[in-house]
């Protein structure tokens, strides 16, 4: 916890009457848990400021929240931006914080592009959620934090550090989320929601897991067709929500699902359980966590690219362990 720029962080939003958060475009549960906890905290603590969280909806998470679409950009002018859980501009898309007179970015991935007049990066926090518990902590004789912040960012932690069980977890997620529950938040609507399934998503996630495929040195994956999305009744973001499937097979160190977006582009979650994959995700246009990466091939003809530099990553890392 950087206390200084925690500090700066809080003389900014107080300095601003007018706030705007900034999650990443296709939000996860952690991108939309930090800007709408975020959001709750200030407007629980500052009554008389207006924060709004901006950007695309998510299906997955809209119960937490759904970010305004704003096509003015003048409204940003004289405003405050909060970049959160993004580590580059191109997946803010437009509207960005970089309109805004003041920027801060709020981010716990490895530093892929310098942005914002105030940059907070912490990579020892495995959910950008935490960091906004971390400004609170700091100041917690100051602010205010409601049932409906607490709700969205314990969504937050527990999504992106897959319920807890990713190595980088540590004894201080533990303390944190400590501090939810030690103010009454109870997370029984949560879990019931995450565990909630349809009959369609349930048939469509044995046909994944029926064919999944496996590279020479044991890289799972799997390729979302556009027809599958049709054919189960899911959609795309229920449809590479799953990635984390292809893990449970035992000796596979690395994973990968693709999926195509705006019906041209090719993207690909990739996920490990041994060696660092974010240099990987990097040689194709994308980046992350050192376990948890995505990539963007643009076509489908680069997928077999990546499958072998990803085959050689896991063929190396098993002969060394």
């Amino acid at each position: 916890m950087n206390l200084k720029l925690l500090k700066e962080i809080h003389d900014t939003i107080i300095e601003f009457e007018t706030i705007y958060i900034f999650p990443h475009n296709r939000p996860d549960g952690d991108a939309m848990g930090t800007a709408y906890g975020l959001k709750h905290m200030l407007d629980a603590t500052y009554p008389n400021k207006a924060v709004t969280v901006v950007g695309e909806s998510s299906e997955f998470s809209k119960f937490i929240g759904i970010p305004d679409v704003i096509e003015d950009e003048s409204v940003f002018e004289n405003a405050l931006g909060i970049s959160v859980d993004t580590g580059n501009l191109t997946k803010l898309g437009n509207p960005q914080p970089r309109l805004c007179k003041k920027t801060i970015k709020m981010d716990h991935h490895i530093k892929a592009e310098s942005f914002g007049d105030i940059e907070y990066i912490d990579t020892s926090r495995p959910a950008a959620a935490l960091i906004v518990l971390d400004l609170y902590e700091a100041f917690k004789d100051e602010y205010v934090l409601p049932e409906k912040a607490a709700e969205a960012l314990y969504f937050g932690i527990l999504t992106d550090t897959g319920r807890f069980k990713y190595s980088s977890v540590t004894g201080d997620t533990f303390r944190s989320v400590s501090m939810l529950f030690d103010l009454g938040f109870n997370s029984e609507k949560i879990y019931r929601y995450l565990d909630s399934r349809t009959i369609e998503f349930t048939q469509y996630k044995g046909f994944v897991l029926q064919n999944i495929q496996f590279t020479e040195n044991g890289v799972a994956y799997f390729k979302v067709l556009p027809e599958y999305l049709e054919r189960f009744n899911v959609s795309l973001e229920e449809a590479t929500s799953i990635v984390n499937e292809l893990g449970v097979f035992k000796d596979i160190p690395i994973w990968a699902l693709f999926a195509e977006y705006e019906g041209v582009i090719v993207r690909c979650r990739l996920r490990s359980k041994g060696p660092a994959i974010n240099k990987l995700a990097a040689k194709y246009e994308g980046g992350g966590h050192a376990m948890a990466s995505g990539a963007s091939l643009g076509t489908w003809d680069r997928v077999g690219l990546l499958l072998k530099d990803a085959d050689d990553l896991a063929k190396e890392y098993l002969g060394n362990n």
